[in-house]
């Protein structure tokens, strides 16, 4: 079997397996049933169960009978996994392929002539980042907020990052303490530690960026995420290298989930939301830097009026200030592995 996509598995799941389940239960339909017949509503669905195998019309009695699912499974899906796989290997040797052009590039007198700092837009920055991680030999440094990574950026991301891990490369990742709320986050983390890499989060935010074997970093164009720079000046790369391992000496490893910690980090948010209120930042402006949503944070500030017992944000500014409370009193413990 061969040739099932996306259209035969939705006909599958919206109407197929609705059919499926009354002929199961009904312990057949004859084949003279009127949900089946030419032109009925359900025959576009019926066909697709004759087609996969999934119902076999007993002749000596004209019924229409379920077949087990299970012995069907293999014959549609392990095609498509094969595929699937020769895509992925096909995929890596075409990095490989553009990582030889890019080192002949590297050592030419053009690359020079570019200067030290290279501008990527818009569809160029997720091949470019994938020829980049390839080549890498040694260490991946990066950072990611929290926001803008959805469920397909992370699957890319988690096949370019375990192919380079699996070469032997060090990974460490920054994420901000809300990423421990995401679903599709932790699968990527589980994936990237169990092949080795650390992953760490803390409170405060800090934009987008990527380290390779301390040479190269990428980093975001202003506030334009459609827009990347390469960046090749070794002061210059040094400098952010050496921002990263401060924040990493104050972050809290992901799969750390003690009592203790999870409870550290609470309070670490707490501080943060206050110090945003009293700097008097717009909610949109508090969430980014929280990397939540903006109705998130407006919980978090619910939750503040209700701790301080105030109705409005001008009473709980009051009663903070009275109180001396200014966002700054956590203290700050160091992390452990």
């Amino acid at each position: 079997m061969s040739g099932y996509g996306p259209d035969e598995r939705i006909l599958l799941e919206t109407a197929s397996t609705g059919l499926y389940e009354e002929i199961v239960t009904a312990g057949g339909i004859p084949a003279t049933d009127g949900r089946i017949a030419d032109g009925a509503p359900q025959r576009a669905a019926f066909d697709l169960l004759v087609e996969l195998g999934l119902v076999l019309l007993d002749k000596e009695t004209d019924t229409w009978l379920a077949e087990d699912p299970n012995s069907i499974q293999s014959r549609v899906v392990s095609p498509i996994s094969q595929q699937g796989a020769k895509l992925l290997e096909e995929s890596s040797q075409w990095a490989r392929a553009f990582g030889t052009l890019g080192q002949a590039w590297r050592r030419s007198p053009q690359s020079l002539v570019r200067g030290a700092f290279t501008h990527i837009s818009d569809q160029a920055i997720g091949p470019f980042l994938t020829g980049l991680v390839s080549e890498a030999e040694e260490e991946l440094l990066t950072a990611q907020p929290q926001t803008g990574r959805d469920a397909p950026t992370l699957a890319a991301a988690a096949l370019r990052d375990t192919a380079a891990l699996e070469r032997g490369v060090k990974m460490r990742t920054l994420y901000q303490h809300s990423a421990r709320r995401s679903s599709i986050t932790h699968t990527y983390v589980a994936s990237v530690t169990a092949r080795g890499a650390e992953v760490r989060t803390l409170d405060e935010f800090f934009n987008r960026m990527i380290v390779v074997d301390r040479r190269i970093a990428v980093i975001p164009g202003a506030d334009d995420l459609r827009v990347a720079i390469a960046v090749r000046e070794p002061s210059v790369v040094a400098y952010l290298v050496d921002i990263f391992e401060r924040t990493w000496e104050r972050a809290r490893p992901f799969t750390n989930k003690e009592s203790a910690i999870m409870k550290d980090i609470a309070a670490e948010q707490r501080a943060m939301t206050i110090r945003m209120l009293i700097e008097g930042h717009s909610d949109p402006v508090s969430a980014k830097r929280l990397g939540v949503s903006p109705r998130t944070y407006a919980g978090y500030v619910a939750d503040l009026k209700e701790e301080y017992e105030a109705e409005t944000r001008f009473q709980l500014g009051y009663t903070m200030g009275r109180q001396g409370v200014s966002g700054n009193e956590t203290t700050e413990t160091p992390a452990a592995d």
